[in-house]
């Protein structure tokens, strides 16, 4: 009987100790590599992940992110108490007192592993062994004994994991790695996208929901499945009161309420500065990027590298931008479908023929994304054009959100066609900064930028550069010019006289003085200045005052023939507010690493053109635009400004273009508006002039930037030069008496 006894025992000890020591055999190889490699200390020091790229606005504000993972880290200070308790007391209650592997656990695990061969991991996970898994993922489905090795290698990178990094550092690395899936990688976008807060700000609830989706994410998806998930909240918050994290009577009550989502999942074609968040992956960033390697020679990852970059951009403007822009153009679109009703060849102008529309259409069909893809996957030009006359189910965008319907390709492009544009740039002129940058209506649906990269016809908004001019060489702004048709000789030996704009006769063949001819955009005074100067002259001012778009040097651009982008001419425009001095235009101010390295700065560059006295002259000149000519709206209902304004409106042939540029002692802003095509626009000048069309965005815009007090924008006047100015600025006597300045022409100067 003892013998037997003794054989039972010796089995039994077999049975328990040759498992035990073929697992610390295992363990062993494990460790020393034999069953491939482990991560090195560097590894472990420095593991691989992916940082999103953050977009900062001057105040603080995160304007958008460029990822892989729309991941950013956070200290673990950063993150709510109630986040790293809900996480202990759920998945790992002896997380504080293991060393990355729980003994108790293991059982259960090798049972469900690798004798069940459950390949989730089972129930005996440690969050540093969920943590390497994050780190250095499992490759593929494996079978038992490969699964075992994989999770004998979890064991000793936990272990080790451990060792390299305090409890409090592996919760964080923890929180920062987990997807809470719907772009939301780590706890600062999770808190973001499911709550709209930070993850220092969250609440029991909040914490006990984003805590429950670890377990399955998919299947607690708070976007998908509220009522499982919130289920799954409220046993994270029992599982929280049986760890005396959480009292019961808080519970009760907390277990009430319901998930509360403020759900807004982060998407590129979303969210504030969208327009100018483009411009600056696409072009700004990329060109820096390509010229500037990291010290090993490797370029720089915009999406996993976590860069951090600062703009001027301020988040409060920025916002006012965009709601002028979008009230003042949905009202303007509206009164636009009126006028296409009127149309047979709607929504392009009654005078353009089927030709050019079907010129104009072909066009946009051969520039769009269908036709490159059809004509890669090999269709003939035939069968690409019946594709696009193929009626086909689509979502279109509408003044009152997306709508499903059904429409060929082609007709899609007329459709969009309709819709007018805009582009609008905001800037402070001392410092430089862009303070405010819309490209267009809708990001989303149309992504061409009207702000920096478009550039239209600028109309009579390039005169203030003719007439800037006229001052630096002596002119005073009360110099009187009579108002009759002016010839310029051309090279062709043919002559250029253009024509006054419609209702300007009751001024012709009387004298006016050049405040009043700028205030009404008087074309033959235009004219006369251009006779005496010359366009080289006006092209070479423009160059100085920061324009670089393509300029013909022909008289016509007097009258605002140039195609330029709204940035140019703001930077242009800020010169006058500056005191003469140019500022080039800046919306970057510094660019950093992960770790808050200073890779860049940024400061603009600066050129003085005109002097103090000169610059504040051309103030006096364009002030007449707002008191009493082409921009006086801006001093009735319903803007009613009676601070100190400057401006100029600009309006081309056909009414295509309507321009705006607004000048106050702190900021300058201007503003395009016009149809895609400049075939489509406005039937009546009323309804298709700068003053209509991109006057009131601006006018919109700043109302909410002087309300809004914490920008401390100035309402005052411009300041005046200390010396006193020669020339008389206010030039009404002169107009209303018909009579003319003393020595008020370039000789006095």
């Amino acid at each position: 009987m003892a013998t037997k006894n003794k054989k039972y025992l010796r089995i039994f000890w077999l049975i328990l100790l040759v498992p035990a020591f073929s697992l610390l055999v295992l363990v062993g190889l494990v460790s020393v590599g034999a069953f491939g490699t482990l991560p090195s200390f560097e590894e472990l020091e420095n593991p691989r992940s992916n940082l999103a790229s953050v977009v900062y606005s001057s105040d603080g504000k995160t304007l958008g992110k460029f990822y892989a993972e729309n991941r950013v880290n956070v200290n673990y200070t950063e993150i709510s108490p109630y986040v790293t308790h809900a996480l202990v007391a759920t998945e790992d209650a002896r997380f504080y007192s293991h060393s990355g592997v729980d003994l108790r656990g293991l059982f259960r695990v090798l049972v469900r592993t690798v004798i069940g061969g459950d390949q989730s991991g089972g129930g005996g996970s440690t969050l540093s062994q969920q943590l390497a898994k994050m780190l250095f993922p499992r490759e593929g489905k494996k079978n038992k004994l490969k699964m075992a090795v994989r999770k004998v290698k979890e064991w000793v990178i936990a272990a080790r994991l451990e060792r390299q990094y305090t409890k409090d550092e592996i919760l964080t690395m923890y929180l920062n790695k987990f997807d809470f899936i719907n772009t939301a990688v780590g706890i600062k976008s999770a808190a973001k996208i499911y709550f709209d807060t930070t993850p220092d700000s969250l609440k029991i609830q909040q914490a006990a929901m984003l805590v429950g989706m670890a377990k399955n994410p998919a299947l607690f998806n708070p976007a998908r499945r509220p009522d499982t998930t919130l289920q799954r909240r409220n046993v994270v918050m029992n599982q929280m009161v049986k760890y005396g994290y959480l009292s019961q009577a808080a519970y009760d009550s907390l277990k009430k309420l319901p998930l509360d989502l403020i759900f807004q999942p982060e998407d590129h074609n979303e969210g504030l500065a969208t327009y100018f968040r483009e411009y600056l992956r696409d072009n700004f960033l990329a060109d820096w990027i390509r010229k500037n390697p990291k010290p090993d020679g490797t370029a720089y990852n915009l999406y996993k590298d976590g860069l951090k970059i600062y703009t001027t951009i301020n988040s409060h403007m920025q916002r006012y931008a965009e709601e002028a822009v979008s009230e003042h153009m949905t009202e303007l679109q509206k009164k636009f479908f009126r006028d296409c009703k009127q149309k047979r060849n709607a929504p392009f102008a009654y005078n353009v023929s089927k030709k050019e529309i079907e010129e104009i259409l072909n066009s946009s069909m051969r520039r769009s994304d269908r036709y490159h893809i059809l004509k890669l996957s090999g269709l003939s030009e035939t069968e690409i054009e019946k594709n696009f006359d193929t009626p086909t189910a689509m979502t279109i965008y509408t003044l009152n959100g997306e709508r499903d319907t059904v429409l060929s390709p082609r007709d899609s492009i007329r459709y969009y066609k309709g819709f007018l544009q805009t582009g609008f740039i905001s800037m402070d002129p001392h410092t430089g900064y862009v303070k405010a940058w819309v490209g267009g209506i809708n990001y989303k649906n149309f992504k061409y930028d009207h702000a920096k990269v478009g550039r239209r016809q600028v109309g009579s908004t390039f005169k203030a550069f003719v007439y800037a001019l006229a001052i630096q060489e002596g002119y005073s702004p009360c110099y009187q010019v009579p108002v009759v048709k002016v010839c310029i000789d051309l090279p062709t030996k043919k002559q250029w006289c253009p024509d006054n704009s419609a209702g300007d006769e009751k001024y012709e063949n009387k004298p006016i003085t050049l405040q009043r001819a700028l205030a009404l955009s008087i074309n033959y005074v235009s004219a006369y200045l251009m006779k005496q100067f010359g366009p080289q002259a006006v092209v070479d001012f423009s160059r100085r005052v920061g324009i670089t778009s393509p300029i013909d040097v022909v008289p016509s651009i007097c009258l605002g023939t140039p195609e330029v982008s709204v940035m140019e001419m703001v930077n242009a425009y800020a010169t006058f507010a500056n005191k003469g001095t140019w500022t080039q235009a800046v919306f970057v101010t510094r660019i950093e690493d992960k770790n808050g390295r200073v890779l860049a700065d940024f400061s603009p560059k600066t050129e003085e053109v005109m002097n103090e006295e000169k610059a504040y002259i051309m103030l006096g000149l364009l002030k007449g635009v707002v008191q009493y000519g082409t921009g006086y709206a801006l001093t009735i209902s319903p803007f009613n400004f009676k601070n100190a304004i400057v401006g100029k409106t600009g309006t081309t042939q056909n009414n295509s273009d309507g321009w705006f540029m607004g000048l106050t002692p702190d900021l300058v802003s201007g503003c395009w508006v016009g149809g895609e095509d400049r075939a489509v626009h406005f039937t009546s000048m009323a309804e298709g002039q700068g003053a209509t069309m991109a006057l009131p965005i601006w006018g919109l815009y700043m109302k909410k930037v002087y309300a809004d007090k914490s920008l401390h924008i100035s309402q005052g006047d411009f300041e005046r030069p200390a010396k006193k100015i020669s020339v008389e600025l206010d030039c009404k006597k002169f107009d209303e008496a018909g009579g003319t300045e003393s020595g008020s022409g370039p000789e006095a100067e």
